[in-house]
């Protein structure tokens, strides 16, 4: 680690300390010394033990179950920091929730996407680090710089591994506005893209209408941000199955896997689901079918790129 007059710190709330050890293990420097606690009411107690002025400091808090504990762990330490005299504060959200709330999708709706934002920058970061937001244009809710990193380069490179006969293979987006991502994963593979139109008659609730593109006697690899419940990517996988394709494969940056997400998938068709460990995949929930891959090494590379103050994009450039 290259030092240029301030120390590099990192520090974990309690929603995934195991992924700020990682990275801290590759970055090569200790986790810092914090505890993170309930007072016998519920309210957050927040220590830091040790000394933080001056520091340039990421705090990993990745925003998953239960969500609102993580959130306030993230607020108060983010405070804790800041009037503390830490240099820079980094807040690195792997997954940051409430991003499906993003516009008034019906009248008296809250933008929760804008509001987490706003909270976050007023408790004390200086910029975020985050990996594929549900919509990009969340980059715009926050006034600080983010830095928005992407889960496509690592899956990719996982499907590359298992050499598959380009000609054979088709990557499908599960809904229209996820062409950009599956366009980008399916560059990198060398092969061909579908589009599933389908409509959202409630939340967690889809229904596949129609599939643009030939999936017929291929292999199909859905590309999604998140599996929350699994309900739309076991829903696309079967009508995919339906108008011919050999098998489906899945992919996704946050496997979120709540509700009946477990039972889906085990019971669905698809052959393998390979998800980030943007989100921690509790051992219950560890079945075969499902591969879980490390964002450790990217997030330590953005976090010592944006230490020595160089770009971070370059990351995606050189593969």
């Amino acid at each position: 680690m290259i030092n240029h007059g301030k120390n590099i710190k990192i520090f974990t709330g309690n929603s995934y300390p195991q992924l700020a050890h990682d990275i801290a293990d590759i970055i090569g420097v200790n986790v810092g010394d914090s505890k993170v606690s309930k007072f016998s009411n519920g309210e957050i107690s927040v220590d830091i033990n040790e000394t933080v002025r001056g520091t340039d400091l990421f705090l990993v808090q990745t925003l998953c179950e239960p969500v609102n504990d993580n959130i306030m762990e993230l607020l108060i330490m983010l405070d804790a920091f800041k009037r503390a005299s830490a240099g820079r504060v980094t807040a690195v959200i792997p997954h940051y929730s409430y991003a499906r709330q993003d516009r008034k999708a019906k009248a008296r709706q809250p933008i929760t996407a804008k509001l987490m934002a706003d909270l976050i920058h007023t408790a004390g970061a200086d910029r975020v680090l985050t990996m594929d937001l549900h919509a990009p244009q969340i980059q715009g809710f926050f006034d600080i710089p983010v830095d928005h990193l992407e889960g496509v380069p690592i899956i990719a490179k996982y499907f590359k591994s298992l050499n598959f006969e380009a000609d054979d293979v088709i990557a499908v987006s599960p809904d229209i506005g996820g062409v950009k991502r599956t366009r980008k994963f399916a560059e990198k593979l060398h092969i061909p893209i579908a589009i599933i139109d389908k409509r959202r008659p409630k939340p967690n609730v889809s229904e596949v209408m129609s599939i643009i593109g030939d999936v017929k006697d291929k292999r199909v690899i859905l590309v999604d941000d998140m599996i929350d419940t699994g309900g739309s990517i076991v829903n696309a996988a079967e009508a995919l199955l339906k108008m011919g394709a050999k098998e489906v494969y899945a992919c996704c940056t946050h496997g979120v896997l709540s509700g009946p997400a477990i039972e889906r998938l085990e019971n669905s068709p698809i052959k393998e689901i390979v998800t980030l460990n943007t989100i921690p995949v509790e051992a219950k929930k560890q079945i075969e079918k499902i591969k879980v891959l490390s964002v450790a090494p990217i997030f330590a590379e953005a976090i010592r790129r944006i230490y020595e103050d160089i770009s971070v994009s370059k990351i995606f450039h050189e593969e």
